[in-house]
């Protein structure tokens, strides 16, 4: 069973998103790809990155003055337990409720429905 990891606010999960697209990351490198779609402060990339680190979801090592930050665990594992987390909250444990209300989305489009399809065929065979 896998250890269940802290839970993660909008702009931590955010800034993993990055750290784990760019495989290796700065404060500075993080906080100029936010910077292309809304303001963020140096101090606050900064201090949402330590917390990750402090949370286990980031590790870092010393380059000179700055800090280089990758990830230290996998985006299936963060998934993996936001998913359990959100099936014991919300759907009082039933995973089957959760694919139900999955299905039912209006939001899914046609290619989206294929695929579901597709890893439900392949789970059966």
């Amino acid at each position: 069973m896998r250890k269940p990891l802290s839970p993660l606010g909008e702009t931590e999960m955010e800034i993993l998103n990055h750290v784990w697209e760019l495989g290796e990351a700065s404060v500075s490198d993080v906080r100029e790809r936010i910077l292309e779609y809304r303001d963020i402060a140096y101090t606050t990339v900064m201090t949402v990155m330590k917390n990750l680190a402090d949370k286990k979801y980031l590790k870092y090592r010393q380059e000179g003055l700055s800090y280089i930050y990758s990830a230290a665990v996998s985006p299936e594992n963060v998934r993996y337990s936001l998913v359990d987390r959100l099936v014991d909250k919300v759907f009082k444990g039933s995973p089957t409720d959760l694919v139900q209300t999955l299905v039912q989305s209006e939001n899914l489009t046609e290619e989206e429905r294929r695929e579901i399809k597709k890893i439900i065929k392949k789970l059966e065979d």
